[in-house]
Protein backbone atom coordinates (compact mmCIF):
# COMPACT_ATOMS: atom_id res chain seq x y z
CA UNK A 1 0.00 0.00 0.00
CA UNK A 2 2.80 2.57 0.82
CA UNK A 3 4.36 1.92 -2.58
CA UNK A 4 1.01 2.76 -4.04
CA UNK A 5 0.64 5.67 -2.26
CA UNK A 6 4.04 6.59 -3.13
CA UNK A 7 3.28 6.35 -6.84
CA UNK A 8 -0.21 8.22 -6.31
CA UNK A 9 1.94 11.35 -4.67
CA UNK A 10 4.30 11.22 -7.21
CA UNK A 11 1.59 11.57 -9.98
CA UNK A 12 -0.01 14.28 -8.37
CA UNK A 13 2.83 15.99 -8.57
CA UNK A 14 3.39 16.02 -11.85
CA UNK A 15 0.12 15.82 -13.40
CA UNK A 16 -1.98 18.09 -10.96
CA UNK A 17 0.19 20.11 -8.22
CA UNK A 18 2.54 21.86 -11.57
CA UNK A 19 1.03 24.90 -13.78
CA UNK A 20 1.20 23.05 -16.97
CA UNK A 21 -1.86 21.49 -16.45
CA UNK A 22 -4.18 24.35 -15.71
CA UNK A 23 -2.76 26.43 -17.68
CA UNK A 24 -3.12 23.92 -20.45
CA UNK A 25 -6.87 23.67 -19.43
CA UNK A 26 -8.11 26.72 -19.18
CA UNK A 27 -5.25 28.04 -22.33
CA UNK A 28 -6.86 26.24 -23.89
CA UNK A 29 -10.57 27.05 -23.54
CA UNK A 30 -9.11 31.09 -23.53
CA UNK A 31 -8.03 30.01 -27.09
CA UNK A 32 -11.14 28.63 -28.60
CA UNK A 33 -12.70 31.41 -27.20
CA UNK A 34 -11.43 34.16 -29.05
CA UNK A 35 -10.62 31.78 -31.87
CA UNK A 36 -14.55 31.26 -32.35
CA UNK A 37 -15.55 35.06 -31.25
CA UNK A 38 -17.12 34.05 -27.52
CA UNK A 39 -19.26 31.45 -28.38
CA UNK A 40 -20.34 30.75 -24.95
CA UNK A 41 -21.64 34.11 -25.22
CA UNK A 42 -23.51 34.00 -28.35
CA UNK A 43 -24.82 30.86 -28.79
CA UNK A 44 -26.09 30.58 -24.71
CA UNK A 45 -29.74 31.85 -25.62
CA UNK A 46 -29.74 29.86 -28.57
CA UNK A 47 -28.84 26.35 -26.80
CA UNK A 48 -31.89 26.94 -24.26
CA UNK A 49 -34.06 27.11 -27.58
CA UNK A 50 -32.62 23.96 -29.18
CA UNK A 51 -33.15 22.17 -25.75
CA UNK A 52 -36.90 22.87 -25.79
CA UNK A 53 -37.11 20.51 -28.33
CA UNK A 54 -38.79 22.44 -31.28
CA UNK A 55 -36.17 22.13 -33.61
CA UNK A 56 -36.02 17.75 -33.45
CA UNK A 57 -37.65 16.07 -36.54
CA UNK A 58 -38.53 12.10 -35.73
CA UNK A 59 -36.27 11.03 -38.83
CA UNK A 60 -32.97 12.72 -37.27
CA UNK A 61 -30.75 10.12 -36.88
CA UNK A 62 -30.29 9.17 -33.33
CA UNK A 63 -31.33 7.61 -30.38
CA UNK A 64 -31.83 10.65 -27.73
CA UNK A 65 -33.51 14.03 -27.56
CA UNK A 66 -31.30 17.13 -26.72
CA UNK A 67 -32.62 17.25 -23.44
CA UNK A 68 -32.23 13.29 -23.07
CA UNK A 69 -28.64 14.03 -23.90
CA UNK A 70 -28.09 17.66 -22.05
CA UNK A 71 -29.52 15.03 -18.66
CA UNK A 72 -27.11 11.94 -19.24
CA UNK A 73 -24.51 14.44 -19.31
CA UNK A 74 -25.16 16.43 -16.48
CA UNK A 75 -26.04 13.12 -14.15
CA UNK A 76 -22.21 12.55 -15.40
CA UNK A 77 -21.23 16.27 -14.11
CA UNK A 78 -23.36 16.62 -11.46
CA UNK A 79 -22.18 14.38 -8.76
CA UNK A 80 -19.90 14.06 -5.23
CA UNK A 81 -18.16 17.11 -7.23
CA UNK A 82 -20.65 19.33 -6.38
CA UNK A 83 -21.03 18.28 -2.92
CA UNK A 84 -18.00 16.62 -1.99
CA UNK A 85 -15.62 18.47 -4.32
CA UNK A 86 -16.42 21.74 -3.89
CA UNK A 87 -15.94 21.18 0.01
CA UNK A 88 -12.34 19.64 -1.06
CA UNK A 89 -11.58 22.52 -2.78
CA UNK A 90 -11.93 24.80 0.01
CA UNK A 91 -10.53 22.55 2.18
CA UNK A 92 -7.55 22.65 0.16
CA UNK A 93 -7.24 25.77 -1.50
CA UNK A 94 -9.47 27.95 0.63
CA UNK A 95 -11.91 30.14 -0.85
CA UNK A 96 -10.29 31.55 -3.67
CA UNK A 97 -10.47 28.38 -5.35
CA UNK A 98 -13.95 28.69 -6.07
CA UNK A 99 -12.89 31.53 -8.41
CA UNK A 100 -10.97 29.61 -10.47
CA UNK A 101 -13.34 26.69 -10.77
CA UNK A 102 -15.54 29.55 -12.06
CA UNK A 103 -12.53 30.63 -14.17
CA UNK A 104 -12.49 26.68 -15.62
CA UNK A 105 -16.01 26.73 -15.85
CA UNK A 106 -16.48 30.21 -18.05
CA UNK A 107 -13.36 28.81 -20.64
CA UNK A 108 -14.78 24.96 -20.35
CA UNK A 109 -17.92 25.87 -21.85
CA UNK A 110 -16.15 26.80 -25.01
CA UNK A 111 -13.96 24.09 -24.76
CA UNK A 112 -17.50 22.02 -24.37
CA UNK A 113 -18.87 23.50 -27.14
CA UNK A 114 -15.74 22.44 -29.61
CA UNK A 115 -15.80 18.80 -28.60
CA UNK A 116 -19.40 18.17 -28.52
CA UNK A 117 -19.93 19.35 -32.01
CA UNK A 118 -16.89 17.31 -33.55
CA UNK A 119 -17.93 13.99 -31.66
CA UNK A 120 -21.42 14.83 -33.15
CA UNK A 121 -19.94 14.94 -36.89
CA UNK A 122 -17.49 12.13 -36.24
CA UNK A 123 -20.32 9.86 -34.65
CA UNK A 124 -20.72 6.20 -36.01
CA UNK A 125 -23.52 3.82 -36.24
CA UNK A 126 -22.19 0.26 -35.15
CA UNK A 127 -23.78 -2.83 -36.49
CA UNK A 128 -26.36 -3.51 -33.59
CA UNK A 129 -27.68 0.07 -34.79
CA UNK A 130 -26.54 2.05 -31.67
CA UNK A 131 -24.39 5.23 -32.53
CA UNK A 132 -21.27 5.85 -30.50
CA UNK A 133 -19.21 9.05 -30.74
CA UNK A 134 -16.86 11.29 -28.62
CA UNK A 135 -12.98 11.90 -28.69
CA UNK A 136 -11.81 8.14 -30.26
CA UNK A 137 -13.67 8.80 -33.40
CA UNK A 138 -12.91 12.62 -34.39
CA UNK A 139 -9.06 11.99 -33.54
CA UNK A 140 -9.47 8.64 -35.50
CA UNK A 141 -11.62 9.76 -38.38
CA UNK A 142 -10.68 13.75 -38.25
CA UNK A 143 -6.72 13.27 -37.47
CA UNK A 144 -6.19 9.78 -38.74
CA UNK A 145 -4.68 9.27 -35.61
CA UNK A 146 -5.58 5.98 -34.46
CA UNK A 147 -2.85 5.10 -32.47
CA UNK A 148 -4.05 8.64 -30.42
CA UNK A 149 -7.49 6.97 -30.53
CA UNK A 150 -6.49 4.07 -28.85
CA UNK A 151 -4.72 5.64 -26.32
CA UNK A 152 -7.68 8.16 -25.47
CA UNK A 153 -9.73 4.95 -24.99
CA UNK A 154 -7.49 3.37 -22.64
CA UNK A 155 -7.30 6.56 -20.39
CA UNK A 156 -10.92 7.23 -20.47
CA UNK A 157 -11.83 3.09 -19.35
CA UNK A 158 -9.24 4.24 -16.40
CA UNK A 159 -11.36 7.14 -15.49
CA UNK A 160 -14.12 6.01 -15.89
CA UNK A 161 -13.56 4.12 -12.81
CA UNK A 162 -11.56 6.87 -10.95
CA UNK A 163 -13.75 9.68 -11.90
CA UNK A 164 -17.13 8.63 -12.89
CA UNK A 165 -17.37 5.60 -10.62
CA UNK A 166 -15.32 4.93 -7.68
CA UNK A 167 -15.70 8.29 -5.49
CA UNK A 168 -19.10 8.27 -6.31
CA UNK A 169 -19.83 5.04 -4.13
CA UNK A 170 -16.97 5.97 -1.83
CA UNK A 171 -18.66 9.22 -0.69
CA UNK A 172 -22.46 7.56 -0.40
CA UNK A 173 -21.35 5.12 1.97
CA UNK A 174 -19.30 7.33 4.34
CA UNK A 175 -22.65 9.40 4.59
CA UNK A 176 -24.76 6.34 4.66
CA UNK A 177 -22.79 5.27 7.22
CA UNK A 178 -22.53 8.30 9.08
CA UNK A 179 -26.11 9.38 8.88
CA UNK A 180 -28.49 6.06 8.63
CA UNK A 181 -25.53 3.86 10.06
CA UNK A 182 -25.52 1.08 7.60
CA UNK A 183 -22.14 -0.23 6.83
CA UNK A 184 -20.36 0.66 3.01
CA UNK A 185 -20.65 -3.15 2.40
CA UNK A 186 -24.65 -2.86 2.59
CA UNK A 187 -24.58 0.11 0.37
CA UNK A 188 -21.96 -0.89 -2.14
CA UNK A 189 -24.22 -4.51 -2.74
CA UNK A 190 -27.63 -2.64 -3.35
CA UNK A 191 -26.99 -0.12 -5.19
CA UNK A 192 -24.03 -2.81 -7.17
CA UNK A 193 -27.22 -4.93 -8.52
CA UNK A 194 -28.97 -1.35 -9.46
CA UNK A 195 -25.99 -0.24 -11.36
CA UNK A 196 -25.65 -3.49 -13.25
CA UNK A 197 -29.89 -3.27 -13.96
CA UNK A 198 -29.64 -0.37 -15.47
CA UNK A 199 -26.00 -0.26 -17.21
CA UNK A 200 -27.49 -3.33 -19.23
CA UNK A 201 -30.20 -1.55 -21.10
CA UNK A 202 -27.61 0.59 -22.86
CA UNK A 203 -28.32 4.63 -23.78
CA UNK A 204 -31.83 4.43 -24.44
CA UNK A 205 -32.57 3.23 -20.81
CA UNK A 206 -29.56 5.24 -19.47
CA UNK A 207 -31.06 8.58 -20.39
CA UNK A 208 -34.66 7.79 -19.78
CA UNK A 209 -33.68 7.70 -16.24
CA UNK A 210 -31.46 10.21 -16.37
CA UNK A 211 -34.02 13.02 -17.82
CA UNK A 212 -36.43 12.02 -14.69
CA UNK A 213 -33.79 12.06 -12.17
CA UNK A 214 -31.51 15.41 -12.85
CA UNK A 215 -34.25 18.10 -12.28
CA UNK A 216 -35.98 16.18 -9.32
CA UNK A 217 -32.48 15.68 -7.65
CA UNK A 218 -31.15 19.58 -9.00
CA UNK A 219 -34.68 20.81 -7.49
CA UNK A 220 -34.13 18.84 -4.11
CA UNK A 221 -30.40 20.16 -3.75
CA UNK A 222 -30.74 23.59 -5.06
CA UNK A 223 -34.11 24.09 -2.39
CA UNK A 224 -32.29 23.04 0.56
CA UNK A 225 -29.28 24.96 -0.31
CA UNK A 226 -30.77 28.40 -0.50
CA UNK A 227 -32.69 27.58 2.67
CA UNK A 228 -29.13 27.59 4.33
CA UNK A 229 -27.51 31.02 2.61
CA UNK A 230 -30.65 32.03 3.33
CA UNK A 231 -30.42 31.86 7.07
CA UNK A 232 -26.80 33.16 6.95
CA UNK A 233 -28.13 36.08 5.16
CA UNK A 234 -25.37 38.23 6.71
CA UNK A 235 -22.11 36.29 5.74
CA UNK A 236 -23.08 36.18 2.13
CA UNK A 237 -21.10 39.18 1.28
CA UNK A 238 -18.59 38.48 3.67
CA UNK A 239 -18.52 34.61 1.74
CA UNK A 240 -18.00 36.34 -1.41
CA UNK A 241 -15.44 38.50 -0.67
CA UNK A 242 -13.04 35.93 1.15
CA UNK A 243 -13.45 34.02 -2.50
CA UNK A 244 -12.04 37.65 -4.43
CA UNK A 245 -9.83 38.88 -1.67
CA UNK A 246 -6.86 35.83 -1.99
CA UNK A 247 -7.05 35.25 -5.41
CA UNK A 248 -3.95 36.41 -6.09
CA UNK A 249 -2.37 36.28 -2.45
CA UNK A 250 -2.21 33.28 -0.51
CA UNK A 251 -4.76 32.23 2.08
CA UNK A 252 -4.16 33.39 5.51
CA UNK A 253 -5.04 30.57 8.57
CA UNK A 254 -8.70 31.40 10.23
CA UNK A 255 -9.28 28.88 12.93
CA UNK A 256 -8.55 25.55 12.12
CA UNK A 257 -7.78 26.09 8.70
CA UNK A 258 -4.16 26.96 8.46
CA UNK A 259 -4.03 28.66 5.17
CA UNK A 260 -3.38 28.00 1.22
CA UNK A 261 -0.83 29.47 -1.00
CA UNK A 262 -2.18 30.65 -4.59
CA UNK A 263 -0.65 27.98 -6.31
CA UNK A 264 -2.77 25.77 -4.09
CA UNK A 265 -5.63 27.42 -4.39
CA UNK A 266 -5.40 27.55 -8.57
CA UNK A 267 -4.29 23.91 -8.89
CA UNK A 268 -6.91 22.49 -6.94
CA UNK A 269 -9.71 25.10 -7.81
CA UNK A 270 -9.16 24.04 -11.97
CA UNK A 271 -8.64 20.35 -10.93
CA UNK A 272 -12.38 20.46 -9.17
CA UNK A 273 -13.69 22.42 -11.70
CA UNK A 274 -12.43 20.13 -14.32
CA UNK A 275 -14.01 17.05 -12.38
CA UNK A 276 -17.09 18.78 -11.85
CA UNK A 277 -17.91 19.89 -15.12
CA UNK A 278 -15.48 17.83 -16.83
CA UNK A 279 -14.90 20.03 -20.02
CA UNK A 280 -11.68 18.58 -22.01
CA UNK A 281 -11.99 15.28 -20.77
CA UNK A 282 -13.98 14.46 -23.61
CA UNK A 283 -16.15 12.35 -21.60
CA UNK A 284 -19.61 14.62 -22.06
CA UNK A 285 -19.24 14.32 -25.91
CA UNK A 286 -20.40 10.44 -25.62
CA UNK A 287 -23.77 11.15 -24.43
CA UNK A 288 -24.10 14.28 -26.63
CA UNK A 289 -23.52 11.91 -29.56
CA UNK A 290 -26.29 10.17 -29.46
CA UNK A 291 -28.86 12.67 -29.33
CA UNK A 292 -31.23 13.61 -32.87
CA UNK A 293 -29.86 16.92 -33.54
CA UNK A 294 -29.66 18.29 -37.04
CA UNK A 295 -26.40 19.96 -37.33
CA UNK A 296 -23.49 18.81 -35.11
CA UNK A 297 -23.05 22.77 -34.09
CA UNK A 298 -26.41 22.82 -32.37
CA UNK A 299 -25.52 19.92 -30.03
CA UNK A 300 -22.36 21.66 -29.13
CA UNK A 301 -24.80 24.73 -28.31
CA UNK A 302 -26.87 22.68 -25.85
CA UNK A 303 -23.72 21.30 -24.28
CA UNK A 304 -22.58 25.01 -23.51
CA UNK A 305 -25.19 24.73 -20.82
CA UNK A 306 -23.35 21.78 -18.81
CA UNK A 307 -20.68 23.68 -17.34
CA UNK A 308 -23.08 26.57 -16.41
CA UNK A 309 -25.42 24.63 -14.63
CA UNK A 310 -22.63 22.37 -12.96
CA UNK A 311 -20.30 24.81 -12.13
CA UNK A 312 -21.68 28.34 -11.63
CA UNK A 313 -25.15 27.72 -10.27
CA UNK A 314 -24.76 24.42 -8.36
CA UNK A 315 -21.27 24.53 -7.29
CA UNK A 316 -21.48 27.90 -6.71
CA UNK A 317 -24.72 27.46 -4.38
CA UNK A 318 -22.20 24.77 -2.14
CA UNK A 319 -19.53 27.25 -2.15
CA UNK A 320 -21.75 29.39 -0.34
CA UNK A 321 -23.23 26.90 1.78
CA UNK A 322 -20.09 25.77 3.35
CA UNK A 323 -18.71 29.36 3.45
CA UNK A 324 -21.39 31.38 5.15
CA UNK A 325 -22.08 28.74 7.90
CA UNK A 326 -18.49 29.16 8.96
CA UNK A 327 -17.91 24.98 9.43
CA UNK A 328 -14.68 25.38 6.77
CA UNK A 329 -12.79 26.54 9.33
CA UNK A 330 -13.87 24.55 12.16
CA UNK A 331 -12.82 21.47 13.78
CA UNK A 332 -15.46 18.36 14.78
CA UNK A 333 -15.15 14.76 16.09
CA UNK A 334 -14.52 12.38 14.10
CA UNK A 335 -12.86 8.78 13.02
CA UNK A 336 -9.05 9.79 11.50
CA UNK A 337 -8.02 7.96 8.13
CA UNK A 338 -4.44 7.00 8.77
CA UNK A 339 -4.02 8.13 5.47
CA UNK A 340 -4.75 11.34 6.25
CA UNK A 341 -2.67 11.49 9.04
CA UNK A 342 0.96 13.25 9.94
CA UNK A 343 3.01 13.70 12.83
CA UNK A 344 4.99 16.74 13.16
CA UNK A 345 8.04 16.80 15.19
CA UNK A 346 7.89 19.21 17.72
CA UNK A 347 4.75 21.63 19.14
CA UNK A 348 3.02 23.69 17.44
CA UNK A 349 -0.02 26.27 17.91
CA UNK A 350 -2.46 27.20 14.47
CA UNK A 351 -2.60 30.81 16.31
CA UNK A 352 1.44 31.12 15.28
CA UNK A 353 1.55 31.99 12.28
CA UNK A 354 5.04 30.78 11.55
CA UNK A 355 4.04 27.07 12.73
CA UNK A 356 1.10 27.41 10.25
CA UNK A 357 3.15 28.48 7.37
CA UNK A 358 5.73 25.22 8.19
CA UNK A 359 2.24 22.82 8.81
CA UNK A 360 1.14 24.29 5.77
CA UNK A 361 4.75 23.41 3.89
CA UNK A 362 4.82 20.21 5.36
CA UNK A 363 1.72 18.78 4.21
CA UNK A 364 2.17 20.01 0.64
CA UNK A 365 5.54 18.27 0.61
CA UNK A 366 7.78 21.54 0.70
CA UNK A 367 9.50 21.01 4.37
CA UNK A 368 9.32 17.13 4.93
CA UNK A 369 12.18 17.95 7.98
CA UNK A 370 9.43 18.90 10.17
CA UNK A 371 7.88 15.48 9.91
CA UNK A 372 8.27 13.16 13.12
CA UNK A 373 10.06 10.04 13.09
CA UNK A 374 10.37 8.11 16.30
CA UNK A 375 8.28 6.30 19.00
CA UNK A 376 5.02 7.23 20.70
CA UNK A 377 4.29 6.37 24.16
CA UNK A 378 0.25 6.00 24.17
CA UNK A 379 -1.32 5.32 28.02
CA UNK A 380 -5.00 4.72 28.29
CA UNK A 381 -5.50 6.04 24.56
CA UNK A 382 -3.45 9.27 25.65
CA UNK A 383 -0.51 10.47 24.10
CA UNK A 384 2.22 10.85 26.41
CA UNK A 385 4.84 12.78 24.43
CA UNK A 386 5.08 16.49 24.23
CA UNK A 387 7.16 16.79 21.78
CA UNK A 388 5.00 15.59 18.66
CA UNK A 389 1.98 17.37 17.16
CA UNK A 390 -0.50 15.28 15.64
CA UNK A 391 -2.39 16.99 12.15
CA UNK A 392 -5.39 15.27 10.52
CA UNK A 393 -6.51 16.85 7.60
CA UNK A 394 -4.37 19.09 7.44
CA UNK A 395 -5.26 20.60 10.87
CA UNK A 396 -4.03 20.45 14.27
CA UNK A 397 -6.13 17.77 15.76
CA UNK A 398 -7.13 17.70 19.53
CA UNK A 399 -8.75 15.57 22.25
CA UNK A 400 -7.69 12.43 20.33
CA UNK A 401 -7.91 9.18 21.83
CA UNK A 402 -6.49 6.36 20.60
CA UNK A 403 -8.81 3.09 20.95
CA UNK A 404 -8.27 -0.61 19.93
CA UNK A 405 -10.35 -2.78 18.15
CA UNK A 406 -10.57 -6.55 19.65
CA UNK A 407 -10.76 -8.20 16.47
CA UNK A 408 -10.80 -12.54 16.02
CA UNK A 409 -9.11 -13.11 12.57
CA UNK A 410 -8.92 -17.06 11.33
CA UNK A 411 -5.68 -18.50 10.96
CA UNK A 412 -4.72 -18.31 7.22
CA UNK A 413 -1.13 -18.66 7.70
CA UNK A 414 0.50 -21.45 4.44
CA UNK A 415 2.84 -23.50 6.74
CA UNK A 416 4.12 -26.81 5.73
CA UNK A 417 1.38 -28.42 7.80
CA UNK A 418 -1.42 -26.41 5.73
CA UNK A 419 -2.68 -27.59 2.33
CA UNK A 420 -3.86 -25.11 -0.21
CA UNK A 421 -7.27 -26.60 0.23
CA UNK A 422 -7.45 -25.31 4.02
CA UNK A 423 -5.70 -22.19 3.13
CA UNK A 424 -8.26 -21.65 0.83
CA UNK A 425 -10.97 -22.55 2.72
CA UNK A 426 -9.83 -20.43 5.72
CA UNK A 427 -9.77 -17.25 3.36
CA UNK A 428 -13.10 -17.96 1.99
CA UNK A 429 -14.01 -18.19 5.53
CA UNK A 430 -12.93 -14.77 6.70
CA UNK A 431 -14.83 -13.15 3.55
CA UNK A 432 -17.99 -14.77 4.41
CA UNK A 433 -17.86 -13.81 7.99
CA UNK A 434 -16.73 -10.27 7.11
CA UNK A 435 -20.30 -9.68 4.68
CA UNK A 436 -22.16 -12.23 7.39
CA UNK A 437 -21.43 -9.54 10.45
CA UNK A 438 -22.19 -6.40 8.13
CA UNK A 439 -25.30 -7.45 6.72
CA UNK A 440 -26.78 -8.19 10.20
CA UNK A 441 -28.94 -4.85 11.23
CA UNK A 442 -28.03 -5.46 14.80
CA UNK A 443 -23.95 -4.71 13.87
CA UNK A 444 -24.61 -1.40 12.19
CA UNK A 445 -23.46 1.00 14.77
CA UNK A 446 -21.20 3.86 15.09
CA UNK A 447 -17.43 2.29 15.21
CA UNK A 448 -17.25 3.79 19.01
CA UNK A 449 -20.05 1.59 19.60
CA UNK A 450 -18.01 -1.55 18.72
CA UNK A 451 -16.65 -3.13 21.80
CA UNK A 452 -13.30 -0.46 21.70
CA UNK A 453 -11.25 -0.17 23.94
CA UNK A 454 -8.67 2.48 25.17
CA UNK A 455 -4.36 1.73 23.57
CA UNK A 456 -1.71 1.15 25.84
CA UNK A 457 1.94 0.89 24.23
CA UNK A 458 4.39 1.88 21.76
CA UNK A 459 3.56 3.17 18.40
CA UNK A 460 6.48 4.01 15.77
CA UNK A 461 6.72 6.94 13.09
CA UNK A 462 8.51 7.10 10.43
CA UNK A 463 8.50 10.41 8.56
CA UNK A 464 5.04 11.35 9.84
CA UNK A 465 3.40 8.17 8.66
CA UNK A 466 2.24 5.92 11.86
CA UNK A 467 2.98 2.14 11.40
CA UNK A 468 -0.04 0.47 13.61
CA UNK A 469 -1.75 -2.42 14.27
CA UNK A 470 -4.74 -2.48 11.09
CA UNK A 471 -7.06 -2.84 13.80
CA UNK A 472 -6.08 0.52 16.04
CA UNK A 473 -8.73 3.51 15.72
CA UNK A 474 -7.91 6.87 16.34
CA UNK A 475 -11.06 9.32 17.48
CA UNK A 476 -10.37 13.23 17.90
CA UNK A 477 -11.43 16.33 16.83
CA UNK A 478 -9.98 17.86 13.16
CA UNK A 479 -11.38 19.78 9.81
CA UNK A 480 -13.52 17.55 8.10
CA UNK A 481 -13.66 17.54 4.02
CA UNK A 482 -15.50 15.89 1.27
CA UNK A 483 -19.31 15.63 1.93
CA UNK A 484 -18.74 15.32 5.47
CA UNK A 485 -18.31 18.87 5.29
CA UNK A 486 -20.86 19.95 3.35
CA UNK A 487 -23.24 17.88 5.65
CA UNK A 488 -22.13 19.53 8.84
CA UNK A 489 -23.19 23.26 6.44
CA UNK A 490 -26.62 21.92 6.27
CA UNK A 491 -26.79 20.11 9.91
CA UNK A 492 -25.80 23.92 11.04
CA UNK A 493 -28.42 25.27 10.02
CA UNK A 494 -32.39 25.70 10.53
CA UNK A 495 -32.45 22.26 9.46
CA UNK A 496 -30.35 20.84 12.33
CA UNK A 497 -30.09 17.16 12.29
CA UNK A 498 -32.12 16.67 9.57
CA UNK A 499 -29.87 18.12 7.69
CA UNK A 500 -27.31 15.72 7.05
CA UNK A 501 -30.34 13.93 5.13
CA UNK A 502 -30.98 16.58 2.54
CA UNK A 503 -27.21 16.18 1.45
CA UNK A 504 -27.28 12.08 2.16
CA UNK A 505 -30.38 12.08 -0.09
CA UNK A 506 -28.73 14.68 -2.52
CA UNK A 507 -25.60 13.13 -2.49
CA UNK A 508 -27.31 9.48 -3.55
CA UNK A 509 -28.98 10.63 -6.25
CA UNK A 510 -25.95 12.90 -7.79
CA UNK A 511 -23.46 10.17 -7.05
CA UNK A 512 -25.56 6.87 -8.58
CA UNK A 513 -26.62 9.29 -11.28
CA UNK A 514 -23.17 10.13 -12.10
CA UNK A 515 -22.17 6.10 -11.78
CA UNK A 516 -24.96 5.39 -14.44
CA UNK A 517 -23.83 7.95 -17.05
CA UNK A 518 -19.94 7.39 -16.95
CA UNK A 519 -20.74 3.48 -17.40
CA UNK A 520 -21.31 4.32 -20.80
CA UNK A 521 -18.59 6.41 -21.59
CA UNK A 522 -16.95 3.56 -20.47
CA UNK A 523 -19.23 1.15 -22.72
CA UNK A 524 -18.12 2.78 -25.94
CA UNK A 525 -14.53 2.82 -25.06
CA UNK A 526 -14.43 -0.89 -25.11
CA UNK A 527 -16.53 -0.65 -28.03
CA UNK A 528 -14.02 1.05 -29.56
CA UNK A 529 -10.91 -0.95 -28.42
CA UNK A 530 -12.52 -4.91 -28.21
CA UNK A 531 -15.40 -4.46 -30.39
CA UNK A 532 -19.60 -5.78 -28.67
CA UNK A 533 -18.23 -8.91 -27.60
CA UNK A 534 -16.57 -7.13 -24.51
CA UNK A 535 -19.50 -5.53 -23.25
CA UNK A 536 -20.65 -7.65 -20.27
CA UNK A 537 -16.69 -8.41 -19.20
CA UNK A 538 -16.32 -4.41 -18.70
CA UNK A 539 -19.85 -3.98 -17.24
CA UNK A 540 -19.25 -6.60 -14.57
CA UNK A 541 -15.53 -5.04 -13.80
CA UNK A 542 -17.34 -1.49 -13.23
CA UNK A 543 -19.66 -2.79 -10.96
CA UNK A 544 -17.19 -4.79 -9.48
CA UNK A 545 -14.95 -1.88 -9.03
CA UNK A 546 -17.53 0.53 -7.90
CA UNK A 547 -19.20 -2.42 -4.67
CA UNK A 548 -15.13 -2.36 -3.81
CA UNK A 549 -14.88 1.60 -3.59
CA UNK A 550 -17.61 1.42 -0.70
CA UNK A 551 -15.84 -0.52 1.46
CA UNK A 552 -11.70 0.67 1.16
CA UNK A 553 -9.71 4.37 2.29
CA UNK A 554 -11.77 7.23 0.57
CA UNK A 555 -8.95 9.79 0.39
CA UNK A 556 -7.18 7.47 -1.44
CA UNK A 557 -10.57 6.87 -3.96
CA UNK A 558 -10.19 11.11 -4.19
CA UNK A 559 -6.58 10.73 -5.35
CA UNK A 560 -7.05 8.41 -7.82
CA UNK A 561 -9.87 10.67 -9.43
CA UNK A 562 -7.46 13.19 -8.73
CA UNK A 563 -4.54 11.93 -11.17
CA UNK A 564 -6.53 10.36 -13.81
CA UNK A 565 -8.40 13.38 -14.59
CA UNK A 566 -5.60 15.08 -16.17
CA UNK A 567 -4.05 11.87 -18.26
CA UNK A 568 -7.35 11.48 -20.24
CA UNK A 569 -7.84 14.89 -20.61
CA UNK A 570 -4.43 15.51 -22.47
CA UNK A 571 -5.38 13.81 -25.60
CA UNK A 572 -8.56 15.23 -26.23
CA UNK A 573 -6.99 18.77 -25.74
CA UNK A 574 -4.94 18.23 -27.72
CA UNK A 575 -7.28 16.71 -30.34
CA UNK A 576 -9.89 19.65 -30.52
CA UNK A 577 -6.29 22.10 -31.37
CA UNK A 578 -5.44 19.85 -34.25
CA UNK A 579 -9.03 20.21 -35.61
CA UNK A 580 -9.09 23.99 -35.05
CA UNK A 581 -9.81 25.05 -38.52
CA UNK A 582 -12.21 22.51 -38.82
CA UNK A 583 -14.44 23.84 -36.04
CA UNK A 584 -13.88 27.25 -37.47
CA UNK A 585 -14.94 26.03 -40.82
CA UNK A 586 -18.02 24.44 -39.02
CA UNK A 587 -19.08 27.52 -37.19
CA UNK A 588 -18.54 30.05 -40.18
CA UNK A 589 -20.88 27.55 -42.01
CA UNK A 590 -23.77 27.48 -39.83
CA UNK A 591 -23.51 31.37 -39.09
CA UNK A 592 -23.66 31.96 -42.91
CA UNK A 593 -27.13 29.61 -43.06
CA UNK A 594 -28.24 31.41 -40.02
Amino acid sequence: MDTFTSILEFLTYWLVDQYWFPAFLIGSGVFFTFYLGFPQLKYFKHGWRILSGKYVKEDTKGETTPFQALSTALSGTVGTGNIGGVALAIFLGGPAAIFWMWVTAFFGMTTKFVEVTLAHKYRETLPDGSISGGPMYYIENGLKMKWLAVLFSICLLLMCLGTGNMPQISSIAVLMDDTFNIPGVVTGSVLAILLYLVIIGGIKRIAKIASKLVPFMAFWYILGSLAVIIQNYQEIIPSLSSIFIHVFTPSAAVGGFLGASVAVAIQRGVNRGLYSNEAGQGSAPIAHASSKTENSIEEGMVSILEPFIDTIVICTITGLVILSSGVWTQKFENVFEFSSIIYADGKYSEENSSDALNLRNMFYGENDDVKYSGSLKIEDGTLLNNNVTLTHNKSIAENVIYYIQPIVEVNNNLNSETSWLQYSFNKLKTVFNYFKYNFNPNNWKKVTDKNLQTYSGIIEVREGTIVAPSNLILKGDSLLLGADLTSKAFTASIFGDYGQYIVTIGLLLFGFSTVIAWSYYGDRATVHLFGEGWLLHYRIIYVGAFFTAAIIDTKIVWDIATVIGPIATVPNLLAILFLRKEMKKIDQEYEMKV
